[in-house]
């Protein structure tokens, strides 16, 4: 059997067929969608398939035309899909956004429950060769989605803390998936205690830990076994705290916020690239502002996801320019 080839990363998650409203206005009221992808997971394995790494992406689509369509513009981003299972038996999640004015968060619908990412297993990861991966990126949704995708979550962290990889970990609460807000704290604490680099904002960090002040969060991870905390602080930057330094970095300035969901998945490309490349955390912090910021100006979740070419403008300007 041949050997295994090494890639960059591995993400998880589920992917959904998102219907964005192509007017203001109710749901109700409005007649034509746009379809595009969505998925916090599937937002930072584009990114940084756009940075240029080799990203594998592991899921569930159902044997329906969303999963087609999934599958089609994922690839068409860059991602290996190679561990992307089709489910004939249950169908593919979606939701549908409507069209935001004046910088709201956009009103969001979804249609997700028992969807094939749903089903995600523990058989499902038996075929990745997590071990010549150099990095393992989690979020807090997949372990929302029921009891097998938890127990998943948890075996890939494992996994990937004892080959060696370095893992980041985005809690990106989501409560009305969870039973009790108090499953949700145990189980995402839990998970974030097995990964290098835990990515709060600051309301959800205090939410977790029943801390205060960005210091104090930062302190109950490092704790708990991080090795790094970033903690988004929206509009005002960031902050990051390891067991020998700290220290904040200025946001980036927006002139106008067009669609706010996605800003923090691009804030997680930032940092897990530039870890990859080496950078120190200030510049680290520095490059997921500016990718954040740059999200927020345009209308989708993943838009705004700069190629290589174009994050190189961004950190020679110090400006997020958008697409």
């Amino acid at each position: 059997m041949p050997a295994a080839s090494a890639f960059d990363v591995l993400t998880f998650g589920e992917a959904m067929a998102m219907f964005v409203a192509d007017e203001a206005g109710p749901l109700d009221t409005v007649g034509r969608f746009h379809r595009r992808t969505a998925g916090a997971d599937t937002n930072v394995a584009i990114g940084l398939a756009r940075l240029g790494f080799d990203v594998r992406w592991l899921s569930r689509v159902g044997r329906d035309h969303n999963g087609t369509f999934l599958r089609r513009a994922l690839e068409a981003e860059g991602l290996d899909c190679r561990h992307l299972i089709e489910d004939p038996a249950h169908a593919t999640g979606l939701l549908f956004k409507a069209r935001a004015e004046g910088g709201a968060d956009p009103h969001v619908e979804y249609v997700r429950r028992g969807s094939a990412a749903s089903h995600l297993c523990l058989d499902d990861c038996r075929e990745v060769a997590l071990e010549t991966a150099r990095h393992l990126h989690a979020t807090g949704i997949p372990p929302a989605l029921s009891a097998t995708t938890r127990e998943l979550s948890f075996e890939l962290l494992t996994r990937a803390r004892a080959a060696g990889l370095s893992i980041s970990f985005d809690p990106n609460l989501r409560p009305s998936l969870w039973s009790s807000e108090a499953e949700m704290k145990q189980t995402l604490n839990a998970l974030a205690a097995k990964a290098d680099i835990v990515m709060p904002g600051l309301a959800e960090g205090r939410l977790l830990t029943g801390r205060d002040s960005a210091h104090d969060v930062a302190g109950v991870y490092l704790d708990s076994g991080a090795q790094a905390v970033v903690i988004k602080l929206g509009p005002e930057g960031s902050y990051f705290r390891t067991r020998e330094h700290e220290g904040s970095v200025a946001g980036t300035p927006v002139t106008q916020v067009v669609d706010t969901v996605g800003a923090g998945d691009g804030f997680a490309v930032g940092i897990v690239s530039a870890r990859l490349d080496g950078l120190d955390w200030p510049a680290a912090l520095h490059r997921a502002n500016l990718i954040g910021a740059r999200q927020v100006q345009v209308i989708g979740d993943m838009e705004g996801l700069p190629r290589r070419d174009e994050l190189a403008a961004m950190e020679r300007s110090g400006e997020a320019m958008p697409g």
